[in-house]
């Protein structure tokens, strides 16, 4: 696949170079995202764990739609819009395109919806997984519209839900010789028959790094998919290893305690390819928390 061309600077624009790490006054200097590449219609960033994409409040924390609204003022201002187009949860890194204009938002709008725009993502994944390649097709609704829930927004796999799949391909496997501290709680898989393999494996400090692709979008898709097969991503409050780590974490913020359970204070997921058909491919590398995770003395790779 083409790389894309390099953005024309624009006479009088706010355009911004390849690769810049942009910083707003808003901005809390761990929330900065980098620009990718920048035309006249779109721009792609690298967004980073913590930063919310959509405002979900009235309040002032920062979000990726309220920066790029700074960032593009000039374009606003004649006429312009932010659109994004590919949400990420607050803890997933990674790529984000954002329409500009609104041609662009309703072009980029359709071919989601014609599912041309392909999506792919690493996560670290508690276990090895016995199969090298897997396809989940397993419809996703909102848990609490069928039993009792604490946590209004998770999802469960349910017959009645909205269709869902999504392909995953096993990249590394790894052992981690010790755990750090303490023992890491065991995974708690969606009822899966491998379960109790994923929850021996995670006692011997076994993770994988793990392709998704999604088909679909559903909200939480690939953490519930994983979770499904027993392998659920590292870090995840959800589903991974009890939920009651997600209300624990919302009383008490982030402590020792949960690090000793969760391993990491956000859930292992990162926005690694985005495409276009044969028009557009942007890549971006794994952040540095999850490099960090991985290159650990303690971990060999299998």
């Amino acid at each position: 696949m083409p790389a894309p061309s390099a953005p024309q600077i624009r006479t009088g624009s706010t355009r911004r170079r390849d690769d810049d790490i942009v910083s707003v006054s808003s901005q809390n200097p761990q929330l900065r995202f980098k620009v990718i590449e920048e035309t006249d219609d779109y721009i792609v960033v690298d967004k980073p764990a913590f930063l919310l994409t959509h405002p979900t409040k009235p309040d002032q924390r920062p979000t990726l739609w309220k920066q790029l609204r700074e960032l593009l003022a000039f374009e606003i201002a004649n006429g312009g819009q932010v659109s994004i187009v590919n949400r990420l949860d607050r803890e997933t890194s990674g790529l984000v395109l954002v329409a500009k204009t609104a041609p662009a938002a309703r072009r980029f709008g359709l071919l989601m919806q014609q599912q041309c725009v392909h999506k792919e993502y690493l996560a670290i994944v508690w276990g090895w997984p016995e199969w090298e390649t897997t396809i989940v097709d397993a419809p996703l609704d909102r848990q609490g519209k069928h039993q009792p829930s604490e946590i209004w927004l998770k999802q469960t796999i349910h017959p009645k839900g909205a269709p869902a799949s999504t392909e995953f391909h096993v990249e590394r496997r790894l052992t981690r010789s010790t755990m750090p501290h303490a023992k890491a709680a065991e995974p708690s898989p969606l009822s899966s028959p491998s379960g109790t393999r994923s929850r021996e494996a995670a006692g011997q400090g076994r993770f994988s790094v793990v392709r998704a692709v999604p088909r679909t979008g559903r909200t939480h898709q690939i953490r519930v998919h994983l979770a499904s097969l027993g392998h659920p991503i590292v870090g995840d409050k959800i589903y991974g290893p009890d939920e009651k780590l997600y209300l624990e974490f919302i009383e008490t913020g982030w402590t020792s305690s949960l690090q000793q359970k969760l391993l990491l204070p956000r859930h292992a997921l990162h926005s690694v390819r985005l495409a276009i058909r044969e028009e557009h491919e942007w890549t971006s590398d794994l952040p540095t928390d999850l490099e960090q995770f991985l290159s650990t003395q303690s971990f060999r790779t299998e």
